[in-house]
């Protein structure tokens, strides 16, 4: 089977960057201009819009620079105007040789916001091309508003088409501008103007406002457009634009008689950089991108892919330079546990891994979130407690610390069923857990508390302020020095739970 090459154009730098409070810098538009043509291997770039900014013009003229340097010149487009030869001018001094010309394309937009006949508008963008061929611009032509045209002025659309057919344009931009087309009106739209219009090149340009925008896609390829406008993270203004991850994923598994050149082993990277740049996060559950939509969470799944890859689909995440990982909290078994062992090149036997399991439910149940990362601690934690005889519990504690005053706990110690209490202050929390204990044994014990003389805390590589915190505490006793450990979110809790198991072992 012979399949059709749909070309792939990135909006991002420019219908992208409508999104609300999002403005990328010089070298940020350079960057991801890069990655989208070298790496992800886009067809085309859409840039920016002429006569926004001078910001805006010097990073269209880094762009450019580079791009000329590469030979990708042609692949680097700019938004443009009606406005007679203003936004050419722009052009020219950018460096940009291909354009975008916005025009209207229904006729309600023209008759309201231009207040011309179609025969003005035409002469207009008749001039705007021919002017832009005499400087060596190319020219693609959006006809704003499409889809609105399509479904109440079609007459003004094809006769506007039919005018399209007799000037020197590469591609006609059919954008849904306000998001308001279904997959039916989608398909139904580009086949009709696919029909009449055999030998323009058609790109379709999809909104999400009713979180159609991929559907739409599938329907605009079916259709037999020629190209697809997408943008990293599906940003862009309101809902955003069709998302590039999610395009090029349906593309590739479901639509099998067209193909692209996108890499979408790139992708994650793509969209990790454009998330830092842009401050627009990507939601978790975001198709193909998103932090968990390759983290199986239910230990049954876990089972089940250990067993044939039962929970396997087709969108395995080494395609998109990912990995597989397996959720640690309440609702994980042990296959989930067995996963990332393995992946960390541990093992453990029944016994020790029925206890690790138990402790991680009863982590998640605290909404602690557990990472592969915190294994090997959880792990130490476990098997250290259970060599140790629990006679003595810290039962209950409050740990004061205001501005401008001293720390203080009260600590109750229960001791072989005995409770004791006490109160005390110190230069930290810790501190004053350490005094408030010092002063339960001086009341109720002929025994010395050992000495601390080393305290270190540890949290796994790369974790965030939410990390599982290890205290390591080395105690000097009458007879040798030896170590606990606690773990906890709170830092000084794990120290507390660490000065726990000292207890018992003196």
């Amino acid at each position: 089977m012979t399949k059709r090459t749909i070309e792939i154009m990135d909006t991002t730098l420019r219908d992208g960057e409508q999104t609300s409070g999002v403005s990328f810098s010089v070298s940020e538009k350079l960057t991801i201009a890069k990655l989208l043509l070298e790496e992800l291997k886009v067809d085309r770039i859409e840039i920016a819009s002429a006569r926004v900014s001078e910001g805006e013009l010097e990073a269209v003229k880094k762009v450019t620079s580079w791009a000329d340097s590469e030979n990708l010149l042609d692949k680097i487009e700019v938004l443009t105007f009606v406005d007679g030869g203003k936004s050419i001018d722009w052009m020219i001094a950018s460096g940009s040789k291909v354009q975008n010309l916005l025009t209207k394309g229904s006729l309600n937009h023209l008759t309201h916001q231009l207040k011309k006949t179609p025969e003005q508008h035409f002469a207009d963008i008749k001039a705007t091309i021919e002017l832009a061929a005499k400087n060596n611009i190319k020219t693609n032509v959006y006809l704003e508003d499409w889809s609105n045209g399509m479904r109440n002025s079609k007459e003004y659309v094809f006769e506007y088409l039919d005018f399209l057919t007799t000037q020197k344009i590469e591609r006609v931009l059919l954008p849904d501008t306000l998001g308001v087309l279904t997959p039916v009106e989608t398909f139904k739209f580009i086949a009709e103007v696919k029909e009449k219009y055999p030998k323009l090149h058609i790109d379709f340009h999809g909104h999400n406002d009713y979180d159609l925008g991929v559907a739409n896609v599938m329907e605009a390829v079916k259709a037999g457009t020629n190209g697809l406008h997408l943008t990293i993270n599906g940003m862009g203004e309101r809902a955003g634009n069709a998302p590039m991850a999610s395009v090029i994923a349906v593309i590739n598994d479901f639509l099998e008689d067209v193909k692209i050149n996108t890499n979408e082993k790139a992708l994650n990277k793509v969209s990790k950089l454009v998330e830092n740049f842009s401050g627009f996060r990507i939601p978790v559950n975001k198709p193909v991108v998103g932090a968990n939509v390759f983290t199986q969470t239910a230990g049954i799944h876990a089972d089940g892919d250990n067993k044939n890859n039962l929970y396997f689909n087709d969108l395995m995440p080494e395609r998109f330079g990912r990995k597989r990982k397996y959720a640690l909290g309440k609702t994980s078994g042990k296959a989930n546990i067995q996963k990332n062992l393995q992946d960390l090149g541990l093992s453990l036997n029944d016994e020790e891994l029925k206890k690790v399991t138990q402790r991680i439910i009863e982590l998640g149940d605290k909404k602690e979130v557990v990472s592969q990362d915190d294994l090997p601690y959880i792990i130490s934690d476990v098997l250290d407690s259970d060599t140790i005889e629990k006679r003595i519990v810290v039962e209950n504690y409050v740990l004061g610390h205001a501005k401008g005053m001293k720390p203080s706990t009260t600590l109750q110690l229960k001791v072989e069923g005995i409770q004791y209490e006490a109160h005390a202050q110190g230069d930290g929390q810790f501190d004053a857990f350490m005094n408030a204990l010092r002063k339960l044994y001086k009341t109720h014990s002929k025994k010395d508390l050992p000495g601390l003389i080393d305290y270190a805390v540890r949290i796994p590589p790369g974790s965030h302020s939410d990390a599982l915190c290890e205290t390591i505490i080395t105690w000097k006793g009458e007879k040798k020095e030896f170590i606990t450990r606690g773990l906890d979110s709170d830092q000084t809790v794990s120290a507390i739970k660490a000065t726990e198991k000292m207890l018992n072992i003196i």
